[in-house]
């Protein structure tokens, strides 16, 4: 990495991009026509911009991220309290980002960064707003659109035009359906559908490419029915249904993850179970 005000000998930036003295930029970077890069951006070895992507604000993008043309990352947060703090974004290394994506950086008021983590694939036209916080390898598919403080978990999968709420939490593993309006906490491993998300189980497919054995499987079916039965219950009931299912699965690490998870402080609380729906028997064999 080069520092401030120097350019690796072996950067390839085309004649048209306006990339400011400034900038740090790697090894093997290739900067296509048209792109602009701010001063107080950081671009690992082996970043790829191919044309008309704009970065700016404390962006940092590590090694080997790879951006698709009209793509903007860093600008300001679409937040009327933003006062121009020098808040950051950060997208980690091998993380792909398609045409038209829009990533915000962060504000003073939530954690001063927006985040997406490693191996991530951002699909085309995608909004992730300030605060964010996406883990590694996520799957954004086309016309997501995220809420400020949105967290998702590794090895999550948002499906095409989902739209999510500000503060909401998607666990680990969970896969979001399309079109679907998620106004609350998906559970690590959970399944939502619907044009208002509702819980219909757990990503089984998921679950099973993870190269999870039956026996586990099983011991999730068993959990998922402990906690989310057919014909719901009152929170009191559910706190007892936790501890049941502590006490009979916690040894097994994605339950207590599950469980970790629905007992954590949330400001939005668990999306509900469909209603009349339940595992059938054949599900997770």
């Amino acid at each position: 990495m080069q520092i401030a005000g120097k350019r690796s000998d072996s950067a390839e930036i085309h004649a048209t991009a306006l990339v400011d003295e400034r900038a740090r930029i790697g090894e093997n970077v290739r900067i296509g026509p048209w792109c602009i890069v701010g001063p107080h951006v950081t671009l690992g070895d082996g970043v790829h911009l191919h044309a008309s992507v704009i970065v700016d604000g404390h962006t940092t993008l590590r090694e080997e991220v790879e951006v698709y043309p009209f793509v903007t990352i860093g600008m300001a947060p679409q937040d009327l309290k933003y006062a121009g703090e020098p808040t950051l974004c950060e997208i980690g290394a091998k993380t792909i980002i398609r045409e038209n994506v829009t990533i915000h950086r962060g504000t003073a008021q939530g954690h001063a960064l927006t985040k997406i983590g490693a191996s991530c694939l951002i699909m085309a036209n995608a909004h992730v707003a300030h605060d964010c916080v996406l883990g590694d390898r996520v799957i954004i598919v086309n016309n997501v659109v995220m809420g400020g403080h949105v967290e998702i978990a590794d090895d999550a999968k948002v499906m095409g035009s989902a739209a999510l709420h500000q503060f909401v939490r998607i666990g680990r593993g969970a896969v979001v359906g399309g079109v679907c309006g998620v106004e609350m906490d998906v559970i690590p491993y959970g399944s939502v559908l619907g044009n208002r998300a509702r819980l219909v189980g757990l990503n089984w497919i998921g679950l099973k490419r993870s190269g999870v054995g039956p026996e586990e499987m099983q011991a999730m079916r068993r959990a998922f029915r402990t906690l989310y039965p057919r014909h719901g219950s009152t929170d009191v009931v559910l706190e007892a249904r936790l501890a049941d299912v502590r006490r009979e699965y916690g040894h097994l690490q994605r339950i207590a993850e599950m469980l970790d998870f629905m007992e954590a402080p949330s400001r939005r609380g668990l999306t509900r179970v469909a209603r009349n729906e339940g595992l059938s028997e054949t599900e997770g064999a």
